[in-house]
């Protein structure tokens, strides 16, 4: 016999703890919504892996990060999900979906049935082994997706007594694991392929800044090349990082991070796939009117730019989650999912965000010699994307504004010359008072948290009344 739910969300990332939360405040009933995670432990929040988990110093351990602690809301433990009635089925892994019959088989042969299926599935590493990496199996190589792998990681930190570390990639993970490498004492080398690192987001101008900064800390950069093959030792572990031109570089830890790539497999010619995610409409609804997607695995309608993209940010797990849990519970009231896209990051002193698209030109303002800078990107003469290093909550939240309002501007230089003031200075008339408020509020919280070391996000939560609507959400939810 199996066990069947009204709801079932599979995955336990950082989107599935959000949308818990949201179906409580929506009033759901006990017993009615399961969460299926291969994991071992709820929902948390993942940005605190690369970040306070690995600080030699002040370093967060669960369950001090479970979600939703990230926005300022209460953290969701193990006696949270039972005091409302949540099932965690943890550890268990599904082996095979039938979205016709509305069921998930369990690698144990369980058989757990739905009404509503929620896939918060997020993505896998890509690991070297995939690309023919010679050795890519040998030990004291290194991902980081979960806590598991963090965990491996920082015990590998702590026993590598004067040894040196490489690490694949320039991206995310790769710069910020670079960071909490050298901050554990650990001297590193970075090698990728792109002309600087943050390619995907950052300009020369503003990727050399944060070079510099880490070649500072004693980080070596060495860019426009791939690693071919690892050397090993007689014990298995690795011993050095062979490029594509012969150069040996000697490594006693490889940490690598090449990019994700969502985990659709269980879903693949029953859902329409694309871009690499699983499509869905403005109510994050799939092709199946049963079935709904969030997070890094849904490629969702960006409503403002008029294009389907799929987003791997925690930001977009939290709000595609609650936007998700919003169209079923209150349809007639829930509008398209209208995402203004948010990037950010802190290391060391560090600390930047990013609104908005990147295209178009780039004009810089600030000083960077005094750690303060940004930048706003231009298309068709209109504000499209923007960038700061070392701002405020209140400035912050102002680029948000300018990334959303994508305001006329003709003269670049005048721009340039206003720097963050052309933000402070724009009038909020294309969101409401309560939006910007709710938006600070989070900001402010995220920034009094150091040990999380996660940068404030601008959270543009739908302000709802929860009181006026319970009623109806419940009478709503028994039709289901």
């Amino acid at each position: 016999m199996g066990r069947a739910y009204k709801v079932v969300i599979l995955g336990g990332g950082v989107a599935a703890g959000y949308a818990a939360l949201e179906f409580v405040k929506h009033g759901i009933n006990r017993g009615d919504l399961c969460i299926i995670s291969a994991e071992s432990v709820p929902p948390y929040e993942r940005p605190a892996l690369s970040k306070g988990f690995l600080l030699p110093e002040g370093a967060v351990r669960l369950p001090a990060f479970h979600t939703c602690v990230g926005v300022g809301e209460e953290r969701l433990t193990p006696k949270w999900y039972k005091e409302h009635g949540i099932e965690l089925v943890l550890g268990t892994e599904i082996v095979a979906a039938d979205l016709t019959r509305k069921t998930l088989l369990t690698a144990a042969m369980e058989t757990i049935s739905f009404q509503i299926l929620i896939i918060a599935t997020g993505a896998r590493v890509l690991r070297l082994e995939e690309f023919g990496v010679t050795r890519a199996d040998a030990q004291n190589i290194y991902y980081l997706r979960d806590v598991n792998d963090a965990t491996k990681l920082l015990e590998a930190m702590i026993l590598l007594k004067g040894g040196k570390a490489v690490v694949i990639g320039g991206g995310y993970i790769g710069m910020e694991c670079a960071a909490a490498l050298v901050t554990n004492g650990v001297p590193v080398t970075m090698v990728f392929p792109e002309s600087h690192c943050m390619a995907r987001l950052f300009t020369p101008q503003i990727a050399t800044f944060y070079e510099d900064y880490y070649t500072s800390k004693g980080v070596v950069f060495i860019k426009g090349t791939v690693m071919s093959a690892f050397e090993s030792n007689q014990n298995g572990k690795v011993a050095a990082v062979i490029l594509k031109d012969g150069t040996r570089l000697p490594a006693d830890l490889v940490v690598v991070g090449v990019g994700i790539r969502a985990n659709t497999t269980l879903f693949e010619g029953q859902l329409v796939i694309e871009k690499g995610g699983i499509k869905v409409n403005g109510k994050m609804r799939t092709s199946n009117s049963s079935v709904y997607a969030v997070g890094d695995v849904a490629a969702f309608p960006l409503k403002m730019y008029g294009d389907v993209r799929r987003l791997e940010h925690v930001d977009h797990a939290r709000k595609s989650a609650a936007h998700a849990v919003q169209a079923i519970m209150t349809p007639e009231k829930t509008s398209d999912y209208d995402y203004l896209p948010y990037f950010y990051s802190r290391v060391f002193t560090l600390s930047w965000q990013f609104f908005g698209d990147n295209v178009g030109d780039c004009i810089y303002f600030g000083d960077s010699t005094k750690g303060k800078f940004g930048a706003y990107w231009i298309d068709k003469c209109r504000v499209v994307g923007a960038f700061l290093e070392g701002g405020s909550k209140d400035e912050y939240s102002a680029l948000a504004l300018v990334a959303r309002q994508r305001p006329i501007t003709e003269d670049t230089e005048a721009l340039a010359g206003q720097g963050i003031k052309f933000a402070l200075s724009l009038p909020e008339t294309s969101v409401s008072s309560s939006i910007v408020g709710s938006m600070r509020r989070d900001q402010s919280y995220l920034l009094s948290q150091p040990t999380m070391q996660v940068t404030a996000g601008v959270i543009l939560a739908v302000a709802i009344g929860l009181s006026a609507y319970w009623y109806v959400r419940r009478r709503r939810w028994r039709t289901l």
